[in-house]
């Protein structure tokens, strides 16, 4: 009998071990402490052991983002606050001398970006998470494996998770021809080194260190409306000119050598600054690159859109395929909407993940409650991540409006400010608005009682998915 009670109470010891470590490593972020704690008091043992696998962030950054580019100027930017933030917190200064292009959707994304990579002479580099095997996936393959017998440096990276269908025949048929390629995090590695959770998001290319494209676009058919279910795809991409390619080379160079541990050197010559158009001539989009990382030290992304809201007199304008946000943001959308802006998001109305819909849901009362107006996509599939401050300046890239990206991916987005660019994503917003509906606080709150308590359930786990 004795002995039966001893057994027990090491149970009980043992159970209380696995929260206690939970508490111990997770105090920094509550709402990843209660999901994991939830997982573990479910699951005991094997819940543990998976936040052993996944959940665990790093307590010091990778190599990377220890290198500050600084580019001052006389810029009057009318965001102080904002401003000094930039340049006491992030690890790449503001640039001025660019030319930021909106490309709205995947056609005109693929073909902007198949354009440039035919005319490249020196290097073309790619940075995807998910890269796949169909249609524009072989349009790609053909593009660069040409380049590559014409001496062109190709070198692709993909996510082994995004990427996990990626044939051997694609890759073989990609280094025969000269080009390189890299998978980022290998599923078979992430036993030792426990980074199965922490995904490369970003969607980076830059071709010839002078032309760049960056944000929320993917090579694969669905982009291009060709998915069954979702049909409709609505993203937006940029494509960027000028001094803040040279950073985005960086940040693919930091990427690739993660992966690789190879330091490559790319030709600056291309980019030199007497070959950059002065602002008189048009090139004089402000924009500053934001790259996110997993780590409890490392929130960004997070900071910088908080920062950028807080700025807000007159509007906010966001758009997000997945809405699951840290408190910080949350709280900048409710205090904005009570403050007297006006703050409308775009949500899906059908999404690629039925659960991921349902934890947003979760968080849409208290939105209505505080005043923001919610609307809900429905010609199709909305992809695009966008927030739009006073029609002024305005954020795009991989990063969503969820914790998986806050804080456990890999990510990039760019803060704008210039009048074309802006007003291009004003207008498409708008014009998304035209394909949404609005969401009636007093309806959305009679929805079933199964829905919610579904919503309920993914909302607790929510900074998990």
């Amino acid at each position: 009998m004795l002995s039966w009670l001893w057994i027990i109470i090491a149970a009980l010891l043992a159970y209380s071990t696995q929260i206690g470590i939970i508490v111990c490593l997770e105090h920094r972020r509550q709402s990843h402490m209660a999901a994991w704690i939830f997982v573990v008091m479910v699951c005991p043992y094997l819940g543990l052991a998976v936040y052993w696998l996944m959940g665990r962030r790093p307590e010091k950054a990778g190599a990377g983002h220890e290198i500050k580019v600084s580019m001052h100027s006389e810029h009057d930017i009318k965001y102080r606050r904002l401003q000094f933030f930039i340049s006491n917190q992030l690890p790449l200064q503001a640039t001025e001398r660019n030319r930021a292009t909106v490309l709205t959707n995947g056609p005109k994304t693929f073909e902007s970006i198949l354009h440039a990579i035919k005319h490249a002479r020196s290097s073309i580099h790619l940075d995807y998470y998910t890269v796949r095997c169909d249609g524009i996936g072989n349009r790609f393959l053909e593009a660069l494996t040409s380049k590559a017998r014409e001496g062109v440096d190709v070198k692709l990276l993909y996510d082994g998770i995004g990427s996990l269908h990626l044939s051997e025949h694609f890759l073989q048929k990609l280094h025969s021809s000269g080009a390189q390629s890299a998978c980022f995090s290998p599923p078979r590695e992430f036993l030792l080194k426990k980074r199965l959770n922490f995904r490369n998001h970003r969607k980076i290319v830059v071709i010839d260190n002078s032309v760049g494209f960056m944000g929320g676009i993917n090579i694969g058919d669905e982009y291009l409306g060709l998915d069954p279910r979702l049909g409709f795809w609505r993203d937006t991409h940029l494509k960027l000119e000028g001094e803040c390619v040279r950073q985005l080379q960086t940040i693919f160079q930091e990427n690739w050598l993660r992966a690789t541990g190879e330091n490559i050197r790319v030709d600056a010559g291309s980019t030199s600054r007497d070959e950059v158009p002065a602002p008189e001539a048009e090139w004089n989009d402000r924009i500053v690159l934001v790259p996110g990382k997993p780590g409890i030290h490392d929130a960004v992304i997070s900071e910088a859109l908080f920062a950028a809201m807080s700025e807000a007199k007159e509007t906010i304008y966001a758009v997000t395929p997945y809405f699951i946000p840290d408190p910080s943001i949350a709280a900048s959308l409710r205090i904005a909407a009570r403050s007297g802006v006006d703050v409308k998001m775009i949500i899906p109305g059908i999404s690629d993940s039925k659960l991921v819909l349902l934890a947003t849901l979760s968080h849409v009362q208290d939105m209505l409650d505080a005043g923001v107006r919610v609307y809900r996509y429905g010609k199709g599939f909305i992809h695009a991540k966008v927030l739009i401050i006073d029609g002024r300046l305005a954020s795009i890239g991989s990063a969503n409006l969820d914790m998986r990206s806050l804080y456990s991916n890999y990510e990039l987005l760019a803060l704008i400010e210039g009048a074309d660019p802006v007003g291009r994503l004003t207008k498409d917003f708008m014009n998304d608005l035209n394909d949404s509906v609005a969401v009636d606080a007093e309806e959305f709150s009679r929805r079933p009682a199964k829905q919610k308590t579904a919503e309920s359930l993914l909302h607790l786990l929510s900074p998990l998915l």
